[in-house]
């Protein structure tokens, strides 16, 4: 019987290098029953978080995240209430041509470039998907202008799917407290997706953004207003006693 031949050590290296390396994800400062009772406290203070920008269907919410880049969400509204009562579909926004809608939103940022993205995502979604918003992220991120935040927020807002958009207060929690760390925007949403307890996954997004929009800010956290004082691992906090576990009053849109 033959023994089998030493596999060369050079090939075997070469091998070894072709072979896509998973990603090692940071791991989460919080054991799973701390990560459960910090989701627990945030769907107590508030039961059925909302996104904060305004819109009435699936192509005005795509529209308006796309706006929303570089821009606070106070100010797409303020501009596309208008725009929206004349184009609330793809075909609308189309007639009214890029020219006008630049008129509609000449108070946001980048107003220019964006309003070639809206006439170009709207000719997209008449061409290619017979008026209708995409339910997938493979086919949102070939739109202009969508990347894979914008995707991950039309699929939850839009179609209740459960996805994590990673903006810029999420990324902030999640690194500042060590709930997911990540060096990326993507590394922080595989991490998130993996520590959030499934039965507040859904909901997670719009609690971790509206959580650091008005609470765990960026130049000052509000430590003494936080429902997780006590449990967050932030080493610069200043209060580590929680704030009283109410429900808040109703978000007000637009």
């Amino acid at each position: 019987m033959k023994k089998p031949k030493p596999q060369n050590a050079a090939a075997s290296s070469a091998k070894s290098a072709s072979r896509p390396r998973r990603r090692r994800l940071a791991r989460s400062k919080y054991t799973p029953d701390e990560l459960r009772e910090i989701f627990r406290r945030f769907s107590v203070q508030r039961p059925e978080p909302k996104g904060e920008l305004a819109h009435v269907n699936a192509f005005t919410l795509l529209v308006a995240v796309v706006l929303s880049a570089q821009a606070t969400d106070a100010g797409v509204n303020r501009a596309t209430r208008e725009l929206f009562r004349v184009a609330d579909t793809p075909e609308k926004m189309l007639a009214l041509g890029e020219e006008k809608v630049g008129e509609y939103i000449r108070t946001i940022g980048l107003w220019r470039n964006k309003a070639k993205n809206v006439i170009a995502l709207s000719r997209r979604l008449v061409e290619e998907f017979g008026g209708e918003v995409p339910r997938t992220r493979e086919e949102l991120v070939t739109l202009p202008g969508v990347g894979r935040k914008t995707a991950n927020v039309v699929m939850s807002m839009a179609f209740g799917i459960p996805t994590i958009a990673v903006d810029t207060h999420i990324f902030r929690i999640a690194n500042r407290i060590g709930l997911a760390p990540g060096r990326t925007p993507d590394e922080v949403e595989e991490n998130l997706m993996r520590v959030i307890p499934e039965e507040y996954l859904f909901h997670a997004h719009h609690w971790l953004i509206l959580h650091g929009r008005y609470c765990c800010k960026a130049r000052k956290p509000d430590c003494e207003a936080c429902v997780i004082a006590d449990l967050c691992r932030y080493e610069a906090k200043s209060c580590d006693v929680p704030a009283p576990l109410v429900e808040l009053p109703p978000q007000v849109i637009g």
